[in-house]
């Protein structure tokens, strides 16, 4: 497999990201993950100017429609690649994505961990076909939220849920990439590794090598 620069971005908007510059800055960037509770605007000038796929789920402060001076708009953002309960392929890398968090208030994209391992256990026949004909399940699983006790709060809202620990665990994909958890000041814990899978917060944003 050939190195790849990922651009890693989520739940906050960074300037020096939302700039023209980033064409010439970022031109090494194959493509592009978001993992939520982004505004559309910023995922399409993105995909725009990076002229790069890019690959999100949403997150809880997402809202499914967005009103706008020419009415009421899908809040998806146009040009992107919705990863939600899909599993994709895209340069020999396999995508997985799993919106949302954990169930707080009952508002758009919360689950409970039950629901959760339910639209997981609906990928497994697909996770199990690549395993035979890939040789392995999945590269890369995308969610807005991170694992149970791994870069979460104890909070309902920023509580991890545990299926994505039994997913690593059984799945073994090389990264789970995850956003929702706001790292700031000296708290800078954003890289966990969990068994030979690597944990990783992208808020604000990161760029990894795969």
């Amino acid at each position: 497999m050939i190195a790849m620069k990922v651009l890693l971005i989520s739940d906050k908007v960074i300037e020096h990201i939302y700039s023209n510059s980033i064409a010439d800055r970022m031109r090494d960037i194959d493509f592009v993950i978001s993992c939520g509770d982004l505004p559309s605007y910023y995922l399409e000038f993105i995909v725009t100017i990076l002229n790069k796929p890019l690959f999100y789920v949403m997150g809880n402060h997402n809202a499914s429609k967005i009103c706008t001076e020419s009415g009421i708009k899908t809040g998806f953002p146009e040009g992107c690649v919705n990863l939600n309960q899909k599993i994709i392929e895209y340069n020999n890398v396999i995508l997985m994505g799993l919106e949302g968090s954990m169930k707080y208030n009952g508002e758009n994209y919360q689950y409970t961990d039950f629901q959760m391992c339910w639209k997981i256990n609906r990928l497994k026949p697909k996770l199990y076909i690549n395993k035979i004909f890939k040789k392995r399940y999945v590269d890369i699983l995308v969610t807005h939220a991170p694992p149970f006790k791994n870069h979460d709060k104890q909070d309902l809202c920023h509580r991890g849920f545990k299926c994505f620990n039994k997913f690593i665990k059984i799945f073994n994909p090389k990264y789970l990439v995850h956003g929702h958890i706001h790292i700031y000041g000296t708290n800078n814990n954003w890289l966990t590794t969990v068994n030979n899978t690597k944990v990783i917060n992208a808020y604000g944003y990161r760029i990894i090598e795969i």
